[in-house]
């Protein structure tokens, strides 16, 4: 475990190609590898469990490795339109980037992709903008991958952002991954094969294999 924590930054941002490829999955291994504190920023979604409550549930880890959302919006939809239905408008300067306290690396997760719009003016980049922390990118690992993560990648580059590697979620695909690395010029630090189940104990061996297959 050690050598994680020397591999990981102390802060680092979760972000996606598209909704539903693994981001929170991803935060969970993470944050049971590296004994995380977790934040989720804006949750757009209440009416079934919401991100934070399913990563406290499936890690096991206490309440105090857990901050609270700035924003809890009604409506599993884009922020900016949720915001809208709960009469509200999603402010960047309303963002102050929680404390981790003792525990290991704080791990914020975003909503959506990199362009999803917070409100009329502003994206979710411009959220990983404000907060200046490196960035890691997952994406599927199936057919439509490359096209979704090199334009997540061009824009993040364009923008100053640090990128601290990508994580392909799915089963494996050697050419998408050599694909990503050459064209997209960013390192492919893990491909995450489709757990059986989800626990705990799965999410520590993931981390395990996460890390024997890149940083040995």
């Amino acid at each position: 475990m050690k050598q994680a924590q020397q591999i990981f930054p102390d802060r680092l941002f979760i972000t996606g190609t598209d909704t539903g490829v693994g981001k929170t999955l991803v935060s969970a291994i993470l944050m049971v590898g590296l004994n995380g504190t977790y934040w989720k920023p804006v949750q757009s979604g209440l009416e079934d469990i919401t991100d934070t409550e399913w990563i406290r549930q499936k890690t096991g880890l206490p309440e105090k490795h857990f901050r609270t959302e700035t924003y809890r919006l009604t409506r599993a939809l884009s922020p900016h339109l949720s915001a809208m239905y709960d009469r509200k408008r999603i402010d960047l300067e309303k963002f102050r980037v929680p404390e981790a306290g003792k525990s290991g690396c704080l791990i914020i997760e975003g909503a959506g992709g990199v362009m999803v719009p917070l409100n009329e003016e502003c994206f979710m980049l411009d959220l990983i903008k404000k907060i200046s922390i490196p960035v890691l990118l997952v994406a599927a690992s199936t057919l439509g991958t490359i096209n979704h993560t090199l334009l997540s990648l061009e824009q993040l580059y364009r923008h100053g952002v640090d990128v601290f590697g990508v994580v392909m979620n799915g089963p494996l695909n050697p050419e998408n991954r050599r694909a990503i690395e050459y064209y997209g010029k960013a390192k492919v630090i893990a491909e995450i094969e489709p757990l059986v189940s989800i626990s705990q104990e799965s999410l520590k061996q993931a981390f395990g294999s996460f890390l024997d297959s890149f940083h040995k």
